[in-house]
């Protein structure tokens, strides 16, 4: 009898050199291992970057555009490994798909994640198509997260290490989209493992640092990049209490978020202020007491299930939620309206969950995400 083919690392039955792997490259160091990785192990990789913005048109400054940064670090690495690299121009794809979005929400006064809807909308979709166009077997990314075979096919899990896990902005990765994706960084403990195997292959990228602000708000400035996006939206108005009492004033509602205890300018009361509200129709910045921010019931729709069975109106599933990235996953229960609309009733209560962020689902106990939806204010 004929000896099986062994299974290689990315999970197919024929040798790594006859495994074409997209890997797509952001310049940065995570990305840069994994195709360095790969292309040691003997696969056929090919590397993608994506030019999705420009920092000098986004704040309207010249000399501020590190994208061409990335892209030659992404080629150096490419060069020094061996394998072909390219650049994909998705400017105009980014801009509608995530900037605008992020723009509107804001000024809607939610408080948006853009990072999730670039994987979903961008990396997980359009890239992936053209990893697929060029008749890869798969898709790698340097994202911090495990995929792992279940009885049910392909599951998603958070990765090894927690405090680098980038689950909150991966669930909406669909089962389709997990079948093609491989994640190589996902079981490591520590970013020390990462940069340690970038040092091994001599990749000039092993010392960059690891880039902290969403990418098209390079200096945090939300405020400065929604002015810049839609002039003129930046209008003052009151800053009230619960009872519709003027205590201040504000030059634009997109300069606050819900939770916010400093820079209100509003002094000499005896009890510390947050921002509760943000009512943009009437351009008020609503401020009470801490335990207004406290919320058990949280809206949800724009679902994506990763469960095993599928999700149902009627059926109560114990999970737990992270209703923000930097928090552990908390005990709830999750009441599906249909297949994309629920709530999920937190088991203690949490402070400052806003419209236009993540809830995202997790098996209790495991390290299984189940997948997620979008907070909004409800009926």
């Amino acid at each position: 009898m004929p000896l099986e083919t062994p299974i290689n690392s990315l999970g197919f039955a024929k040798p790594p050199s006859e495994t074409r792997v997209v890997v797509a490259m952001s310049g940065g160091v995570d990305s840069s291992v994994v195709a360095a990785q790969l292309a040691d192990e003997g696969y056929d990789v090919v590397g993608v970057t994506l030019q999705l913005y420009d920092h000098g048109a986004a704040l309207a400054k010249k000399g501020a555009c590190c994208a061409g940064r990335d892209i030659h670090d992404a080629r150096r690495v490419a060069e020094t490994m061996g394998f072909p690299h390219y650049v994909l121009d998705y400017e105009n794809t980014f801009k509608e798909a995530v900037i605008d979005e992020f723009a509107d929400s804001y000024l809607a006064g939610a408080t948006p994640v853009p990072c999730i809807r670039c994987n979903e909308r961008v990396k997980f979709k359009d890239l992936l198509e053209t990893a697929k166009d060029l008749e890869a077997d798969c898709m790698a990314t340097g994202h911090y997260i495990q995929r792992k075979m279940g009885d049910a096919g392909a599951e998603l899990h958070m990765a090894g290490d927690p405090a680098r896990d980038q689950s909150y902005f991966l669930f909406s990765t669909t089962p389709e989209q997990l079948n093609y994706l491989r994640f190589p960084l996902g079981h490591l403990t520590s970013k020390a493992e990462t940069r340690a195997l970038a040092e091994r292959y001599g990749l000039p990228v092993a010392d960059k640092p690891d880039s902290q602000d969403i990418c098209f708000v390079p200096n945090g400035n939300y405020a400065a990049v929604i002015e810049k996006l839609r002039p003129g939206s930046a209008e003052p108005g009151n800053i009230v209490d619960t009872n519709g009492t003027v205590l201040g004033h504000h030059n634009g509602v997109i300069h606050y978020t819900i939770g916010q205890r400093r820079g209100l300018g509003i002094g000499g009361l005896a009890d510390p202020l947050y921002v509760v509200r943000l009512d943009v129709e009437n351009r008020q910045v609503i401020v009470g007491p801490k335990e207004l921010l406290a919320t058990r019931r949280v809206p949800l729709r724009e679902i994506n299930w990763l469960g095993d069975t599928p999700l149902a109106a009627g059926q109560e599933h114990q999970i737990a939620v992270k209703v923000r990235s930097t928090k552990a996953p908390t005990d709830a229960i999750l009441r599906p309206i249909s297949d994309t609309e629920a709530e999920v009733e937190l088991l203690v209560a949490e402070e400052g969950v806003s419209p236009g962020q993540a809830c995202v689902f997790y098996e209790p106990d495991s390290s299984r995400v189940l997948g997620g939806g979008w907070i909004w204010r409800g009926a």
